[in-house]
Order: structure tokens, then sequence, then C-alpha cells
């Protein structure tokens, strides 16, 4: 009988010990954060190329749908999300502003010089401060932006649903 007793307690944890780890396997693990960055924020940053200053008035200043990207030569998830940049980048209807992200200007340089360059601009954030202003936790991420309101976070690599609801909220 006591055996019967500790066989069954075992068995009991152990199915316990398994329903747990089950339910916690079938819940999604993605953190995403409330920003509470609705505008763009105002700020000065460097062209990447140009080496000049210049500053977010004068880069979201029209009537017209940007797509900011923020990215860096040293992120997989930025190669695996690049071809479908450089796709967005055929649609006349939003502009696409990278933001190279702590990076080394010669790496970035090569990134782009062998996988294309889909940005109108491309912007400098060498060490983090301005992605941290907009509300970014890492790269990749992109921001929909419209009258200098953010219209929609993408955290990680765009991916096809992604560019979809892009294209949809655009047109």
């Amino acid at each position: 009988m006591k055996n019967k007793v500790i066989f069954f307690l075992i068995s009991s944890f152990f199915i316990f010990i398994f329903f747990i780890f089950y339910k916690g396997l079938n819940q999604s693990n993605l953190y995403q954060p409330k920003s509470k960055v609705k505008n763009v924020p105002q700020f000065s940053i460097i062209t990447f190329y140009e080496q000049k200053e210049i500053h977010s008035k004068n880069i979201f200043n029209q009537n017209k749908y940007y797509l900011l990207n923020i990215w860096a030569s040293w992120c997989m998830p930025c190669r695996d999300e690049h071809p479908m940049l450089l796709n967005l980048s055929n649609n006349f209807e939003i502009e696409i502003i990278g933001m190279n992200y702590k990076d080394n200007f010669k790496n970035a340089k090569k990134f782009l010089d062998e996988l294309g360059n889909p940005y109108t601009k491309i912007l400098v954030d060498k060490d983090g401060t301005r992605s941290i202003e907009l509300g970014a936790i890492g790269v990749p991420e992109s921001f929909l932006i419209y009258k200098n309101d953010i219209v929609r976070k993408f955290i990680g690599p765009l991916n096809i649903e992604m560019i979809k609801e892009i294209e949809k909220i655009i047109q």
C-alpha cells in the first residue's frame, strides 16, 4: 500500500511538471514593451555618406509615408529583412530612411555595397541615443511615419505579412 501511494505521488508530481512545461511552451514569450513615443522626436543627426548634420524636421517634413528602418551590418536579422526593404523601395508612395545603429562605417558601407541600398537617406546613430529616443529596443526595428506621427512600430526583421500591412496602410 505504501509503495502505491509513493508511486502515485511521484507520478502526480511528474505529470504536474510536464503540464507546467507544456503550457509554458505554448505561450508566446515575445515581450513587446508599450512605447509612449507617438511623434518623431526632434533631434539632429549625422548623415551616412555626406557626414553632415541634419535635423529631423527636415527629414520627415512632407505629407507622405516614411519607413524609418534601424539596422546594422553586424545584425544577422537585418540581412534577412534586407530583400524585403529593397522590394519595398520600389513603391513610390513610401520613402525608406535608414538609421545605422552603433556600426563601423566601413562595415556598413560594405553591407550596402553587397546587398544594395534601399534607403533614400541614411542616418548614423553612433551611440544608439536616437534609437532609444524613438522607443527602439534593438535592431532591426522599423517605424512607419506619417505627418511626423509614428503610425506603426515593427519589432524585429520585416516579413511578408508586415510588408503587406505597410502597403495596406499607405494606400
